[in-house]
């Protein structure tokens, strides 16, 4: 076993793990943080993603002790000041997911996109969420989720 320190969601674990465990299996069973979807376990679909140091990664590519000292933000820590995050709210207004399953790895791969760029075009966006698969929306519906979010956050989207 090897000893991890890692904070999730803005609270401190610490925690002895199998040196071959998963960063998402960490979350899902040890934590029982289950938004982080297993979909491919191979990095392909991107419904495990989640924030590493504010990065979007892929916690189905990640070992448990290489988030050792991390900062991770998974779908249950988005959610802003007892409301939902405006990305949240696109989602929903928007009628960007169906099943939900890739929904949480979408909302957090946005996140980093909004941060990295403010202003993306619809191309950047679509762009911005390759390795990301839906297999209900068709990406519309989640693009406009995302022009939704960042109009909410003041950050206006510049169109093709």
């Amino acid at each position: 076993m090897v000893p991890i320190s890692i904070t999730v969601n803005g609270r401190a674990y610490q925690s002895e793990v199998e040196p071959r465990t998963l960063l998402v299996q960490y979350l899902r069973d040890e934590l029982r943080l289950t938004g982080t979807h297993v979909g491919c376990d191979t990095g392909s679909c991107g419904a495990c993603t989640i924030l590493v140091d504010g990065k979007a990664v892929k916690s189905c590519n990640l070992l448990a002790v290489q988030a050792h000292g991390a900062e991770i933000i998974t779908i249950e820590g988005v959610a802003e000041n007892g409301g939902i995050h405006p990305l949240q709210e696109g989602f929903n207004q928007e009628h960007g997911l169906q099943c939900g399953f890739c929904t949480p790895g979408m909302i957090l791969t946005a996140m980093q996109l909004l941060e990295e760029n403010p202003q993306p075009s619809e191309a950047e966006i679509r762009h911005g969420l390759e390795g990301n698969f839906c297999r209900c929306t068709g990406y519309h519906n989640i693009v406009k989720s995302i022009y939704h979010a960042s109009r909410k956050m003041g950050k206006e989207v510049v169109n093709d």
